[in-house]
């Protein structure tokens, strides 16, 4: 085989390569949504391109207060995030610009609560919850969900305060600014990249967080769309909406793409820049 083909014949697997790739990460969406057209009694018919039938998506919205659940979803989600980027970012400021005994330690412990299981702080979670009077309330979830968004974002935002230059900080000091000052005025500017990178992820593990949701509401209108989703049921005990769910889902997916296509240029150069720096 010459050279020529070999050089034609690698293209031609990288391309079905690539196919292959996008095809799996793709398909699924995708027969989502044309299941979300499609009656009950024609879900398990193979049909790719069905005529659009919106019973599915107004069943959702009257049989349940899917509304509010989508409501909820939001305020939870962007309390997590404006929360855990505020809180973070001084935190990252004091343990990547002051130096104090013990801060490699606290940095590793940040980190290793972010591995622990959602599963073994539940238990401790709920008593806390009930003890603050906060059961089957949206403030209980804000709370819980802090536990996995905080540490990432103080790890991640500890190291580009780390990686910039010491002599801005110094500039500003020289001036007179205080450490809030130098927080706000010099760092903040220089780490957008970087907060909207981890806010992004803050706000897609809050939107989909599902068993602190489960636990800790009771009722219908304090949901989020996670669990409202998985206890969505049919007329009797033996059928499975399926049409139902994944209008439900198409519906909740929509909000995490609009936020990813608006930052998708802030978001790739926050995480290279991280990749470099870190």
């Amino acid at each position: 085989m010459t050279r020529a083909n070999r050089r034609r014949l690698g293209r031609v697997g990288f391309y079905l390569l690539m196919a292959v790739i996008v095809f799996y990460a793709v398909f699924p969406f995708y027969w989502a949504i044309v299941s979300s057209f499609k009656p009950g009694s024609e879900m398990f018919r193979v049909d790719f391109l069905p005529p659009p039938n919106l019973d599915n998506y107004q069943a959702v919205f009257a049989e349940q207060p899917f509304g509010q659940n989508i409501l909820n979803s939001l305020i939870v989600a962007v309390s997590v995030v404006l929360l855990s980027l505020a809180l973070g970012l001084l935190a990252a400021f004091a343990l990547g610009r002051i130096r104090f005994r013990g801060r490699s330690l606290l940095l590793f412990t940040i980190l290793g609560v972010s591995m622990f299981p959602q599963v073994a702080v539940l238990s401790g979670m709920f008593e806390l919850v009930r003890s603050l009077g906060l059961y089957n309330r949206l403030p209980a979830l804000v709370l819980s969900y802090m536990i996995f968004t905080l540490p990432f974002t103080v790890w991640v935002l500890t190291t580009f305060i780390r990686a910039l230059p010491k002599e801005l900080e110094e500039a500003a000091i020289v001036d007179g600014a205080k450490p809030l000052t130098i927080v706000t005025k010099v760092f903040l500017p220089l780490l957008t990249p970087a907060l909207i990178t981890t806010g992004l992820l803050a706000f897609i593990a809050a939107w989909n967080e599902f068993l602190f949701a489960l636990t800790f509401t009771l009722s219908g209108e304090q949901r989020t769309v996670p669990v409202a989703i998985a206890l969505i049921s049919g007329a009797s005990a033996y059928e499975l909406p399926w049409g139902n769910i994944m209008a439900a889902s198409v519906i909740v997916t929509v909000p995490l793409i609009v936020l990813v296509l608006f930052f998708q240029r802030r978001i790739v150069s926050g995480l290279t820049a991280g990749a470099v720096k870190g």
